[in-house]
């Protein structure tokens, strides 16, 4: 990947200042598989909101917008990437979905501190999953906890698949360059059913747009305007219900890190997805 030019950053003293407010960048419906780059920084130069987004479980549910009350009764299958701890089965060989195999896992990214990957996606998907079921929505879970070894990537699909989930949305960080920042979400490309074809590839424009509603700025160094259609991610190949992965910014960026490290930041990334995922079912 090239690096973009680094623009440059505030001041300590502004950064701590607006910590609370910055927005950070990036989140999915069906997240199962290993979908990010493996170490390399953080970033965040979202666009700020004009008012501070409500904390989780404060003013939402069946008494809020169209989109609040379609999570009402739908079910959200949530895949928060890699897993806390790995065996020898890591590498064990599953299927793709189109003919080929990986490995069941990877160990995912971290910031330059050394705060991982598996351990952000899992903060961020506990903060989702609150705030979906405040809002009435079924929520499933592709692991159990932040410790144990985790399904492969394809058992995780089969679960998304099982669950009948309306929504599945794959939630990981990137590893790429120090200079490169923001989201993308993915889908499944070229489809490989029709609800690839189209559910899945509705779902990723809608939440690619959500994302930029709620001040979060597309990457600067890969896809195209916040997306990014793939063909080597087994979740995504073997999904049957509508399914993305978000990449919610770039861990090696220094300011997408501040963001990702701290409450303020993951509650803001958390509750821009589910803004995605409610105007995704608002719609649907």
């Amino acid at each position: 990947m090239q690096a973009t030019s680094r623009p440059r950053g505030p001041s300590a003293a502004t950064l701590a200042r607006n910590l609370g407010r910055a927005v950070a960048c990036g989140g999915a419906i069906v997240f199962t598989l290993s979908a990010c780059t493996i170490p390399t920084d953080d970033v965040v130069t979202a666009a700020e909101p004009a008012a501070p987004a409500p904390r989780i479980g404060s003013e939402r549910g069946a008494t809020g917008t169209a989109a609040d009350r379609a999570l009402v009764g739908k079910t959200v299958f949530l895949d928060p990437g890699h897993s806390g701890s790995h065996d020898a089965a890591i590498t064990a060989q599953v299927p793709t979905g189109r003919g080929g195999t990986k490995d069941c896992q990877t160990t995912g990214t971290s910031t330059a501190t050394g705060y991982p990957e598996h351990t952000f996606t899992w903060q961020v998907a506990g903060l989702m999953r609150t705030e979906l079921e405040f809002r009435g929505a079924r929520v499933e879970m592709s692991r159990p906890d932040d410790t144990s070894v985790g399904s492969c990537v394809d058992e995780r699909a089969a679960t998304a698949n099982a669950s009948g989930a309306d929504a599945v949305v794959a939630i990981h960080a990137d590893g790429a360059d120090t200079d490169d920042q923001g989201f993308h979400v993915s889908y499944s490309a070229p489809p490989l059913n029709d609800v690839q074809a189209g559910a899945s590839v509705e779902f990723a424009e809608t939440m690619r747009d959500a994302l930029v509603d709620r001040g979060l700025v597309p990457a600067t160094y890969i896809g195209d305007d916040g997306l990014l259609p793939r063909s080597d991610l087994a979740g995504l190949n073997l999904s049957q219900r509508p399914s993305i992965l978000v990449e919610l910014g770039n861990m090696r960026n220094p300011l997408e890190a501040v963001q990702m490290t701290g409450d303020a930041g993951r509650e803001r990334y958390a509750l821009a997805v589910v803004h995605g995922i409610a105007e995704y079912l608002g719609g649907s």
